[in-house]
């Protein structure tokens, strides 16, 4: 073979060896192995919705606060929780920076059954706050159910 025969003759070139050969299509088995692994997931999902909307919430509601004096404030603000569930409330002070002066965990027990006019749901608390300095701000910073998890 001369050099001019090699390059009289083109390399043989299809579609498939430049572009890959035909898809297969999905087998019976696998339609039926993406189906289950579809509705797995599908239980699964209703199963976490189902179980996170059972699970105990708790909310709350800054009422307002009262600066007695640089070391000391008052905070009140509202719960809403199921009437026989223990919770906590992060309460916390701020100076003019935003800086936290003043910081509390606040327990709230069970509500009384003839508490507010939702069943016992929302109740009313006060708690009072050591600062190291003039707060002048005061909010509850979250509200959970201890040991919701278990």
């Amino acid at each position: 073979m001369t050099s001019e025969d090699q390059h009289a003759a083109p390399a043989p070139t299809s579609l498939a060896n430049r572009y890959g050969g035909q898809k297969r299509a999905l087998t019976r088995k696998g339609k039926r192995n993406i189906l289950i692994a579809v509705l797995a997931v599908g239980i699964a999902f209703l199963a976490w919705v189902t179980t996170s909307a059972a699970t105990t919430s708790v909310s709350f509601k800054d009422i307002g606060y009262s600066t007695t004096d640089a070391t000391l404030t008052e905070v009140d603000f509202q719960v809403t929780k199921d009437p026989a569930a223990d919770a906590k409330c992060a309460v916390k002070a701020m100076d003019a920076k935003f800086a936290i002066v003043g910081w509390k965990v606040v327990d709230i027990g069970p509500n009384p059954t003839d508490a507010g006019t939702d069943g016992g749901h929302t109740t009313g608390h006060s708690t009072q706050l050591r600062t190291e300095s003039q707060a002048v701000s005061a909010v509850v910073d979250n509200c959970w159910i201890p040991d919701a998890g278990k």
